[in-house]
């Protein structure tokens, strides 16, 4: 495993805590309305906050940096199969041929 498959599994996990902590956060508000101790539109509030302030934490506490470096990628293509060059030589095809339509119609407006 290298750096980036390192980074990017703790920065999924990161997420997935994130998610579980307010999926488990809005369980206990919608529990709270079913037993009759808060009502639902303060359950409403509640999860509003809760979704408010998960977004916001995330935002300050999280950044991305994307780079791109293609060098193992040409490392990766001196080692595929005739099978595997041949699905990339078709894959860059469909690419090129997206781009030039993306810039017939760029050209049109």
């Amino acid at each position: 495993m290298d750096f980036g498959d390192g980074l990017k599994k703790i920065f999924l996990a990161g997420i997935g805590a994130a998610a579980t902590t307010t999926e488990t956060a809005r369980d206990i508000v919608n529990n709270l309305v079913e037993k009759g101790e808060i009502t639902v539109e303060q359950g409403k509030v509640l999860n509003e906050e809760l979704r408010h302030t998960a977004k916001k934490k995330m935002k300050e506490h999280v950044t991305v940096h994307v780079t791109k470096n293609f060098d193992d990628a040409y490392a990766s293509v001196e080692q595929m199969s005739e099978e595997e060059l041949q699905k990339l030589k078709a894959r860059i095809a469909e690419v090129e041929t997206a781009k030039q339509e993306e810039s017939k119609e760029e050209n049109n407006e």
